[in-house]
C-alpha cells in the first residue's frame, strides 16, 4: 500500500495537493460549489503546483476531483468573460496550464468522474493518460456562447479524435459519453467509480517504478511531433481574423447573457 499524505493546499483550497510516497502528486480541484470551473485563480494555483512539482522532479502527477462528484470541470468560469473577450487566446492562463501539463517532465494522468465541459476537455485530453468511470463525459461548449476555439486547441483534438466526431463535438456541444470516448481512444481504461482511484493509483505506480529520463525523452519527442505541423502565413492571419471577428461580435455577447440569464441564446451571425 502506498503511503499518503496531505500537503498544504494551494490559494484558497481551490488545488489541493495529496503525496502517495515520493513519486507519486495527486492534484485535486477543491471547489465543488462553483463546479471546479477553470477561473483564473484555480488555473494560477494548478500552473503553481504543476511547476513546483516538476522542479521536485515527481515522476507521476495524477489531476482530478474526488471521485462521485458530478462535475469534473464546468470549464471556464463564463463570469470572467464578462472582461476577457478571448480567454484562450496564447498566455491566459488555461493556455498556460495546457503547455504546463504538455511539457511536464514526467507522466500527467487525469482521472475523470463526472461531467467535463469546454476548456476542462482540453485539459483533461491535453494529459497523457486519462482514466474514469461511467459517469464521465465530454462536452466541448464554447460554440454555445459564440467563443471561437484557437488553432492549437483544435489541434489536440484534430491528433486524438476521427474528424467527424471533433465536428460533432464543436458543432453540436453535445457530450461524448463514457463509452464513445472509450472507443475512440479519449479514454485509456474505463472503470466503475469504487474502483476508479485504485485503478488511477495502480497504474501511477507502475510508471513511477520506469526510467524517468526514458520516458521523459520520449514525451518530449511526442510533443514536438505533434506540434510539427506546418501552416502558410496567410492561412494564420486568415484564422486570426475569423477569431477576431467573433470574439467581437454581437453574438458572443448574447452568449454570455443568455448563459448568465439562464435561457437560451438568440444568435443573428454578426
Amino acid at each position: 500500500m502506498i503511503p499518503t499524505q496531505t500537503a498544504a493546499p494551494a490559494t484558497a483550497e481551490l488545488v489541493r495537493l495529496k503525496l502517495h510516497g515520493k513519486k507519486i502528486a495527486q492534484l485535486v480541484f477543491s471547489n465543488p460549489t462553483r463546479r471546479n470551473a477553470l477561473s483564473a485563480e484555480l488555473l494560477q494555483a494548478l500552473d503553481r503546483q504543476l511547476a513546483e512539482l516538476a522542479t521536485q522532479r515527481i515522476p507521476v502527477v495524477v489531476l482530478g476531483t474526488a471521485v462521485g462528484q458530478a462535475v469534473w470541470s464546468a470549464g471556464h468560469d463564463l463570469g470572467e468573460l464578462t472582461h476577457d473577450r478571448d480567454p484562450i487566446a496564447y498566455g491566459k492562463p488555461l493556455e498556460q496550464v495546457l503547455r504546463r501539463v504538455r511539457a511536464y517532465p514526467g507522466v500527467v494522468i487525469a482521472m475523470v468522474s463526472g461531467s467535463v465541459w469546454g476548456g476542462a476537455v482540453d485539459l483533461a485530453m491535453s494529459c497523457d493518460l486519462v482514466v474514469a468511470d461511467r459517469s464521465a463525459q465530454f462536452s466541448m461548449t464554447p460554440v454555445n456562447i459564440g467563443l471561437p476555439y484557437t488553432t492549437s486547441g483544435l489541434l489536440r483534438f484534430f491528433n486524438n479524435l476521427p474528424i467527424h466526431i471533433l465536428k460533432e463535438m464543436f458543432f453540436s456541444a453535445q457530450p461524448l459519453d463514457a463509452i464513445r470516448a472509450e472507443r475512440f481512444g479519449v479514454i485509456n481504461q474505463l472503470v466503475d467509480s469504487d474502483a476508479l482511484e485504485a485503478t488511477t493509483l495502480a497504474l501511477a505506480s507502475g510508471i513511477a517504478v520506469k526510467a524517468p529520463l526514458a520516458i521523459q525523452a520520449v514525451k518530449e519527442q511526442l510533443r514536438i511531433l505533434e506540434d510539427l505541423q506546418p501552416m502558410p502565413v496567410q492561412a494564420m492571419e486568415q484564422i486570426a481574423e475569423l477569431r477576431r471577428q467573433a470574439c467581437a461580435s454581437s453574438d458572443f455577447s448574447e452568449g454570455l447573457a443568455a448563459f448568465a440569464a439562464r435561457r437560451p441564446a438568440v444568435f443573428c451571425g454578426r
